[in-house]
């Protein structure tokens, strides 16, 4: 690792893994929730594996009379069982792999009970996965925009899905494992941390440590 001992993230709804490779390597994690909200962006989706390929997940959020609205007064909208589909779908991506029933309660929960505000509802699931990887870190949050704290590298836009194939990032390549649908589409690196929870279960942990490159 390089004399950064931080790192700078955006709120995300069941992080991907390079994302979760960060929070099991640096010491210091900061959280941004001063932003605006910024659409098609792991704010607020999540990308799995199903047998016809990815699928993404989107959490539907309030449409304000303001275009611009801070990511921690996002309200998430209910106007349709979005939930109720999301598990729909999670249940039956993985339901098969070998550590599903393992953590399925664990994860089920956040789509019996309404949260308000998406960002609280990211930093719940965020908190939650991080303790069934046995991840002691803080998650600290950001006092203002634009002020990247001193030692940290901005990860605020890096990763995302638009950008993830045309800004590589050097501190990151994803090591293989077991997925379900392996067979039929190969290994399909970098899914919601979902993926690699339910196919790995314990050894996930070790292959975050394994995708972080070390500079």
């Amino acid at each position: 690792m390089t004399q950064y001992t931080g790192i700078l993230l955006s709120t995300a709804y069941f992080a991907p893994v390079r994302y979760f490779s960060k929070l099991a390597v640096y010491p210091e994690i900061y959280i941004e929730q001063h932003e605006n909200f910024v659409k098609q962006t792991y704010r607020n989706r999540t990308v799995i594996l199903g047998d016809n390929g990815p699928i993404s997940l989107i959490v539907p959020v309030e449409k304000g009379r303001q275009q611009k609205i801070r990511i921690k007064d996002l309200r998430i909208a209910y106007d349709e069982e979005w939930q109720r589909n999301h598990w729909r779908t999670i249940f039956s991506a993985y339901n098969s792999s070998p550590f599903f029933e393992y953590y399925a309660d664990d994860v089920e929960m956040f789509f019996r009970k309404k949260h308000e505000f998406l960002f609280d509802f990211n930093q719940q699931i965020t908190e939650t996965i991080l303790e069934i990887l046995e991840i002691t870190v803080s998650l600290n949050l950001t006092e203002d925009f634009e002020q990247v704290p001193e030692n940290c590298l901005n990860f605020r836009e890096q990763i995302s899905p638009k950008t993830h194939l045309i800004n590589p990032d050097p501190h990151f390549m994803a090591e293989p494992y077991t997925q379900v649908f392996a067979e039929k589409f190969g290994f399909v690196p970098d899914l919601s941390i979902l993926d690699l929870l339910f196919n790995e279960g314990p050894s996930a942990l070790e292959i975050l440590g394994n995708s972080f490159v070390r500079q």
